[in-house]
């Protein structure tokens, strides 16, 4: 059997979907006892740093260091920049939404995605409080799995007139930009939810059909959007910069400080138009 990664894509998409499996059962099982630590803006739970150990374990136990790098939230700040200077790179979030989960909202996600120079190929984004299992290869389309196995292909909603869209926005991370550019988009539907992944699953169960990212004092990292972007991508939506340019990971800098568009595609053009020229962007 090769080893080259791009023969092996079938092999990786099996193995991301089953470890991200894996990690949400142990986040279904940490519900009733976890930990709590880090400070109240980045909290940290014990079931974060679980699933995290299941995910790295399962992934290198399988695949070595040597082809592959690995950018994991929970492990970054520790590790060698040069572990992950490589052409194909993990990037994992093993609990994406840890407020919604210390809540108990149900929104958190767990995210995987296999990256080949800077971009997603495969993901998989469980949702463990849904019982839902979201992945794709890159061409392939985007699949969802619940957990009687019934497995069905995804596609984002046809709606195309601003007036009948609804825009998800967060919980925890809401401001005057974002509220500004609300008005701008004139959407009068909105639906609040945690986690990144759970926001872009949303619209490929077309329940909804924009989310803008605007970053402020803090942006979001690569590992909130690789995942997500690839489910959102393969079912017909849109994921780009408010300029329209496509979002590089596994940089020198992990922060995504521009702000980013998701969308069902059907007007992201004239979405990113109005945002755009209504906002300077930030420095990438």
């Amino acid at each position: 059997m090769s080893t080259n990664p791009a023969d092996r894509l079938s092999e990786l998409y099996q193995l991301a979907c089953t470890t991200a499996q894996g990690a949400a059962d142990i986040l279904l099982e940490h519900r009733s006892h976890f930990e709590i630590s880090g400070d109240t803006e980045s909290p940290v739970t014990s079931a974060d740093l679980a699933a995290n150990h299941h995910i790295l374990s399962n992934l290198q136990d399988h695949l070595g260091t040597d082809d592959y790098g690995y950018l994991s939230e929970e492990t970054f700040k520790n590790q060698n920049p040069d572990d992950r200077r490589r052409d194909w790179v993990w990037i994992i979030d093993p609990l994406d939404g840890t407020k919604d989960y210390i809540q108990d909202t149900g929104d958190y996600a767990v995210q995987i995605a296999l990256a080949y120079q800077g971009r997603p190929v495969i993901a998989a984004v469980a949702c463990p409080a849904q019982g839902k299992l979201y992945s794709a290869i890159v061409g392939s389309g985007t699949w969802v799995e619940d957990n009687t196995g019934n497995r069905r292909q995804a596609r984002v909603s046809s709606r195309s007139n601003r007036s009948e869209m609804t825009i998800i926005t967060s919980r925890n991370h809401r401001g005057k930009k974002l509220e500004e550019f609300i008005k701008i988009l004139q959407i009068p539907a909105q639906r609040m939810m945690g986690s990144i992944g759970c926001k872009l699953s949303a619209i490929v169960e077309q329940d909804a059909d924009l989310y803008l990212s605007v970053s402020g004092k803090t942006a979001p990292k690569d590992w909130d959007f690789a995942a997500p972007e690839l489910i959102l991508t393969e079912a017909g939506g849109k994921l780009t910069y408010f300029d329209g340019g496509l979002i590089l990971y596994n940089r020198e800098d992990v922060n995504q400080w521009k702000g980013i568009i998701a969308s069902n595609g059907n007007c992201h053009e004239e979405i990113c138009h109005l945002i755009h020229t209504t906002s300077p962007q930030q420095p990438s």
